[in-house]
């Protein structure tokens, strides 16, 4: 049998290193060009708030096909020469075929395995649906004490457990979920930005606070699978907890701001006048699409509300944009 978060990371490695995920689910950036473009100007005025320093790493943690990062890239060397000409490339990926993706897009990229390798120079980096794909720990509330899930089998199984400090009480039956791996992350960027200069824009889904309960979940083909079977056969991705996000990250001595709802952070960036300008130069069924996607994207009931963003600055770095109270 394996611990939960152990599962959960050889499965999705396996799942990663041989599958298209974009055949079982489609993330901002392949919703909406505007997405990425937001993001690289976003990525620009930062810069300006750092003083300009040159040379500049412009990071992705996750690319995927490189959507994202091509889209930046396009607005940039339009509306901010200076920063795409400062700029150097470097993805986060450990799959080699995801790489070769990225490559066709990104050709001038470096590639590293994790955010640990990134150089010690100041830095501007995203992560946009990284971390939900981190693996978890599982502990349920038995009696007075704890149980910790293992999976084996294709079932849980649950061991007593000294479970992590500070949970809120629950009832008998109730799962705590924790990211310890996105805490992790959360802080070695913090961390960085500190040490380095720069900031991290963290976009994923989630409660802006610690929820209890279970959100693992898994997809197969574009439908909801069983997480526990089939490992290495579809995404398993989990809610991030924002609030646990930010202690890191303020632990680590960075200034955060956010979380902020998705549909308001892009929406202050300018989603819907750039999506109606791109309109304005299309087909009618190219412009319905394009508004469609800006509403898929910022509507409450939609992507808007459950998706969040959260940045991590030096604490004497100005109010990123999209973050002004």
């Amino acid at each position: 049998m394996d611990r939960l978060d152990h599962f959960m990371a050889r499965a999705n490695a396996g799942y990663y290193a041989t599958h298209d995920p974009y055949s079982d689910f489609t993330t901002a950036p392949e919703i909406s060009q505007v997405f990425g473009e937001l993001l690289g100007l976003w990525a620009a005025v930062v810069w300006e708030q750092m003083a300009r320093p040159v040379p500049v790493v412009l990071a992705e943690a996750g690319p995927g096909r490189g959507t994202l990062m091509a889209d930046a890239l396009r607005a940039l060397r339009q509306a901010a020469p200076d920063f795409a000409a400062a700029l150097r490339l470097v993805l986060i990926e450990s799959s080699p075929r995801l790489r070769a993706l990225q490559a066709e897009r990104l050709p001038d990229a470096t590639w590293i395995d994790s955010v640990a390798d990134l150089p010690p120079s100041p830095f501007i980096l995203f992560a946009n649906e990284f971390l939900d794909a981190l693996p978890i720990r599982h502990f349920v509330r038995r009696g007075t004490g704890w149980t910790e899930r293992f999976v084996g089998d294709g079932r849980f199984h649950e061991r007593p457990a000294a479970a992590p400090p500070n949970l809120p009480p629950a009832a008998e039956g109730q799962v705590m979920e924790i990211g310890e791996a996105a805490r992790s992350v959360a802080a070695a960027l913090a961390g960085r930005v500190v040490a380095h200069g720069g900031a991290a824009l963290i976009i994923d889904y989630g409660p802006a606070s610690f929820a209890p309960g279970e959100s693992l979940q898994a997809l197969r083909g574009r439908q909801p699978a069983d997480p526990l079977a089939r490992p290495g056969e579809a995404d398993l991705t989990a809610h991030v907890d924002f609030g646990a996000m930010a202690d890191a990250a303020t632990a680590a001595g960075a200034a955060v701001h956010g979380p902020l709802a998705q549909g308001k952070f892009l929406t202050r960036l300018g989603l819907y006048p750039r999506s109606h300008a791109l309109a304005r130069g299309a087909g009618p069924a190219r412009a319905a699409a394009l508004i469609e996607a800006a509403q898929r994207l910022a509507e409450p009931d939609r992507m808007g509300s459950l998706f969040k963003a959260l940045a991590l600055c030096p604490p004497a770095l100005p109010t990123p944009p999209g973050f002004e109270p």
